[in-house]
C-alpha cells in the first residue's frame, strides 16, 4: 500500500509545477487559481469547485463538501477579513485540508483563528498538517533562506518584507523564520498580560528559551515592551532588556499590537553564546520524534 504523501511532499511537488510553469519569482502564490486548476487536473470527480469569502462567526475558514446535487468541495474564509495575509494563509490551510484529510473527514472543516495561527504539534496533528502545508506553499524554505540567510540576526522589519512578499501575517514569516534559522529567538504572543503561546527556533529551544504554556498560565513581564504596551516606544525597533525579565540573560524585544487578532506579538532574540545556565531537556512530544525521522 502506498503511503499518502506528507505535507511537505505535496507542498515541494506543487511548487515545482509552479516554478515550471512561472520561474521561481513567481511570490506571491495564487492560492484560489491554485486550487481550482491543480484540483481540476488532478482529481477531475473531486476538485475544488469554489473559493471564497463567506459568512462564518467564530471561524476563520472552512472546507465543505459540495450539496449532494454537485461534486466537489468548497474552500471559504471568514468574509470579515481585511487582512489579505490572514486570508492567504487561511486559503492555503483549507487546501491542506482538501489535500491531506478530505478522504477521512467526509464532512470536511470549519477552522478557527488557533487551528490556523498555532504550528505547534502539540495543538492537534490535523490542523498542525495543515499549517506545515500552507507554510511550505507559501514560503517555500529556498526562497526565503534567499530573502534572510539562515545565519542572520533577523529583526521585525526584515521578517515585514518577508510577509508581504509572500502575503501572508507577521506571525505566520516570523514562524516560518524560526523553521530554519541558527540564531536564538523566541515568539510570544500575548493578551491581557498573560502569555497564549510561544515557539522557540531549535538553537533557543535546545538552550533552555522556552514557555512551557501547556503547564498553565504564564505571565508578560511587567517590564517588558508586550507588559507595559508603551505607545511611546517603536515597538518594531525595540528594546534592549537585562536578565531577569524574559529570560536569566539579556534579550532584545521587538514587539507590535495586533488590533485585528487583538494580541500582543513579540520576537525576542539571544544572544547565540547565552543559555550556558540550561541543563533541562525541553519535553518531545510523539508526533515531533516522527517528524524528524
Amino acid at each position: 500500500m502506498t503511503a499518502e504523501p506528507s505535507p511537505q511532499r505535496w507542498a515541494i511537488d506543487l511548487s515545482l509545477l509552479m516554478n515550471a510553469a512561472m520561474g521561481k519569482d513567481r511570490f506571491p502564490v495564487n492560492i484560489p487559481e491554485l486550487a481550482l486548476e491543480y484540483s481540476r487536473m488532478r482529481f477531475p470527480d473531486d476538485p475544488v469547485s469554489l473559493v471564497t469569502g463567506d459568512d462564518l462567526p467564530g471561524f476563520d475558514g472552512a472546507l465543505i463538501r459540495a450539496p449532494s446535487h454537485k461534486r466537489g468541495w468548497g474552500i471559504f474564509y471568514n468574509g470579515s477579513f481585511s487582512s489579505q495575509g490572514r486570508i492567504n494563509f487561511t486559503l492555503a490551510h483549507e487546501l491542506g485540508h482538501y489535500l491531506l484529510h478530505r478522504k477521512a473527514y467526509p464532512e470536511g472543516f470549519r477552522c478557527r483563528s488557533q487551528d490556523v495561527v498555532r504550528w505547534d504539534s502539540e495543538y492537534g496533528q490535523v490542523e498542525y498538517q495543515a499549517n506545515v502545508f500552507a507554510a511550505n506553499i507559501l514560503m517555500p524554505l529556498d526562497d526565503y533562506r534567499r530573502q534572510i540567510p539562515f545565519n542572520a540576526r533577523a529583526d521585525l522589519e526584515m521578517i515585514a518584507h518577508c510577509a508581504d512578499r509572500y502575503r501572508v501575517s507577521l506571525i505566520a514569516a516570523t514562524l516560518r523564520w524560526l523553521d530554519y534559522t541558527n540564531r536564538r529567538a523566541v515568539l510570544v504572543v500575548s493578551r491581557d498580560g498573560y502569555i497564549l503561546w510561544a515557539r522557540s527556533s531549535e538553537r533557543a529551544l535546545r538552550t533552555g528559551a522556552y514557555f512551557r504554556t501547556s503547564q498553565g498560565p504564564i505571565e508578560v513581564p511587567s517590564t517588558s515592551l508586550a507588559g507595559t504596551q508603551d505607545l511611546l516606544v517603536d515597538g518594531r525597533a525595540g528594546v534592549k532588556h537585562g536578565p531577569g525579565v524574559w529570560f536569566r540573560e539579556p534579550v532584545h524585544e521587538m514587539a507590535i499590537f495586533a488590533e485585528q487578532y487583538d494580541f500582543a506579538i513579540s520576537l525576542l532574540l539571544l544572544e547565540n553564546d547565552g543559555g550556558a545556565w540550561q541543563a533541562e531537556e525541553p519535553e518531545e512530544d510523539t508526533f515531533d520524534r516522527m517528524t524528524r525521522r
